[in-house]
């Protein structure tokens, strides 16, 4: 079978190939899946150039979410069936013919719901929606803000906080050519990350401060995070895509005397240790998809050999929403 690999760290795409490599055969407790769609992530590129924690050797088979069919089942599975359409989180090599995961990885797909928008559920619809319930603790009416709003997951969560019961959506981007895109994803304000940016925040919540804020750029706008949080916020940090050293978080007493809080989000890291919280959040977001809502566009990538120029583009912060290969369907 076909199979995307990343054969060492690179900030280009010199080092990934597409490769024909050993069917996977599945495991006790596991399933193989024939692969429709297969998401691409951020988190792909952040393992291409190496970041700590994301490709544990080399080379690295990418691809961390798929829609598709059960194709074999191994032993002491019982609750799902060859042939059954699923969407999973794969905890690598997702971009590829087939792929092995955990049966409690894997979530049936309601028929309503279309395999590449599926593609796109149990990394990038989980997380928006993950983020929002259960680390940011939304309520309707609230102010969220959401940096690399043009992106998959800021696009998700534009979409969701209306199906959530509401609220001023606030998104920014790094260039100005962004904007548009961003406001196209649903956000209400779009605004540039630049020395401007918390007198625009500010302005744009009538000098309140944010309820929310979602931040996946590590500690880079921290400052500006805390300076543009209503008291009671929160500030989520889901990321560091720049991919730099972490700062340190702010002492304790200004957390208190602003009382503010200051949390963190890993979706991988959830499948990983509590996938019982992510494959619920999974399911939800299946069943919201079935129903209509949110309404989530993805752009369809024709072959595994056109993902790394994909991958590219996200590295330079070219690409708009969410993508997905087709493998098959």
């Amino acid at each position: 079978m076909d199979a995307l690999m990343m054969t060492g760290p690179s900030q280009g795409t010199d080092r990934t190939e597409v490769r024909e490599i050993e069917t996977p055969r599945p495991g006790r407790g596991e399933v193989t899946i024939d692969v429709a769609y297969a998401g691409i992530n951020f988190l792909d590129v952040m393992a291409r150039r190496g970041d700590a924690g994301y490709a544990g050797a080399w080379p690295y088979a990418p691809g961390l979410e798929v829609s598709g069919t059960i194709r074999e089942i191994g032993r002491d599975v019982t609750d799902l069936a060859v042939g059954q359409r699923v969407a999973a989180f794969t905890a690598g090599g997702g971009l590829a013919d087939v792929v092995a995961v955990r049966a409690g990885f894997a979530v049936p797909v309601p028929d309503r719901v279309p395999s590449p928008v599926a593609a796109a559920a149990p990394l990038m619809l989980t997380t928006a929606l993950l983020l929002l319930e259960d680390a940011a603790g939304f309520r309707p009416g609230q102010t969220v803000l959401v940096h690399s709003a043009g992106g998959g997951v800021g696009g998700a969560v534009a979409q969701l906080v209306p199906v959530l019961g509401g609220g001023l959506r606030i998104g920014t981007v790094g260039r100005p050519d962004k904007v548009v895109p961003a406001l196209g994803n649903g956000y209400d304000r779009a605004l540039v990350r630049d020395e401007n940016l918390t007198q625009a925040v500010r302005a744009a919540t009538g000098d309140a401060g944010v309820d929310i804020v979602l931040d996946p750029l590590g500690t880079t706008m921290l400052e500006t995070d805390l300076a543009v949080t209503a008291p009671g916020g929160r500030i989520v940090l889901f990321g560091n895509a720049g991919g730099g050293e972490q700062a340190p978080l702010p002492p304790a007493g200004r957390l208190i005397g602003g009382n503010l809080a200051i949390g963190g989000f890993s979706v991988s890291r959830l499948w990983a240790t509590a996938p019982r919280r992510a494959s619920a959040g999974l399911r939800r977001v299946l069943g919201l998809l079935a129903d209509g809502r949110p309404h989530l566009a993805v752009t369809e990538v024709g072959s595994l050999a056109d993902a790394p120029a994909v991958h590219q583009m996200l590295a330079e912060g070219r690409g708009a929403g969410k993508y997905v290969v087709r493998l098959r369907g």
